[in-house]
């Protein structure tokens, strides 16, 4: 099948210039709507997480997944909004991202049960590092030296972030050795859940700005098939490996708990409307570095959120950690803006 340059008859058309084109259009309000959506996601997620005994992230996935998916197909049939209809050519292309945006979500889900929001946080700013060399590889990008500072900033603030993991479990070996055990056993399995995310994170980032060329899909259309896809994916993959025995269902949906963690996934799954339209919609009016570079300019406001709201330990290296984090993404930001003046002087005139 043959893919048209131009968008879909059945998108929106909007004129070059109106005031809605310029919002759609507009890099540092993609970035604020990604960064807002991504901080509510992350809290969203962990709170769930964290509500009695829980361990079917694939389920919680599905369920955020379907609930963005019934939400744009009813603005689609009411007439409010306009997106491509489902093609099986199409569809098959664009599989491999959903795996990767479930393998993406759900690493991440493993890795917040065993890690504080700032470690997580801060950590998944590493993945940056991967991001930005695979756009010199496959977009031709460029990697400044004030640019490579950030990242080392960024890494720097990774490695702080873990001594202050390690500090908690020190004050823990002092108390039990049986804590300090359990704590850095779940620290190690948390760690190796981040890794995977890093991997699983830049190769769907990467991948998504590459169809997302290719196909000329619009952020709806990406919202679309990245939600449709993958509900059969956690579906299948909540079969093969997680628990299904009456014992743990008893213990994820208790009487005590139940009504309330139900509705709390339910109530993430509208939350990740958010999440699931400004991905693609972030990705599409920037870069692929940028999009993931907003994570370090968010860092501040998400790893706060867990010194308050989830009794993460407050501690000399989590504050260091978080305010070198947040220096790399203003870092970032100073290089960007440098390598676009730079790149307008080189212009033709």
């Amino acid at each position: 099948m043959a893919y048209p340059d131009k968008k879909s008859e059945d998108e929106p058309k909007v004129p070059a210039g109106s005031a809605l084109s310029s919002i759609t259009n507009s890099p540092p309000i993609a970035i604020f709507a990604y960064c807002a959506s991504s901080i509510l996601m992350t809290v969203t997620n962990k709170y769930v997480l964290s509500v009695g005994y829980f361990n079917f992230n694939c389920i919680l996935l599905a369920i955020q997944s379907l609930v963005c998916l019934l939400f744009i197909q009813a603005l689609k049939a009411f007439g409010i909004v306009k997106f491509r209809d489902f093609n099986a050519s199409e569809a098959k292309k664009w599989f491999p991202i959903s795996v990767l945006l479930v393998l993406m979500i759900y690493t991440a889900s493993k890795a917040m049960q065993y890690l504080s929001i700032p470690v997580f946080t801060i950590f998944k700013n590493v993945t940056i590092i991967l991001i930005a060399y695979g756009e010199v590889i496959w977009f031709g990008g460029e990697v400044t030296p004030l640019t490579l500072f950030s990242f080392i900033v960024i890494v720097l603030s990774s490695v702080v972030a873990a001594w202050s993991d390690l500090s908690i479990a020190a004050q823990a070996a002092a108390k039990t050795s049986t804590e300090a055990v359990s704590f850095f056993s779940g620290l190690h399995i948390g760690y190796l859940w981040m890794f995977c995310n890093c991997l699983s994170n830049a190769g769907f980032v990467l991948f998504l700005r590459k169809r997302i060329k290719y196909f000329n899909f619009s952020d709806l259309d990406t919202m679309y098939y990245n939600n449709l896809l993958a509900i059969p994916v956690l579906l299948v993959g909540s079969l093969l490996f997680e628990d299904w025995s009456a014992e743990n269902v008893a213990k994820n949906f208790p009487p005590e708990y139940k009504n309330t963690v139900i509705f709390l996934m339910i109530l993430s799954g509208f939350f990740s409307l958010g999440i699931s339209y400004t991905s693609g919609w972030c990705v599409r009016v920037t870069s692929s570095t940028t999009y993931s570079m907003t994570g370090a300019l968010n860092k501040l406001p998400v790893a706060l959120s867990g010194l308050i709201f989830f009794d993460t330990p407050v501690t000399f290296y989590s504050v260091t950690a978080i305010a070198l984090g947040f220096a790399s993404g203003v870092l970032y930001s100073i290089a960007k803006i440098q390598q676009k003046k730079r790149n307008e002087q080189t212009l033709p005139k």
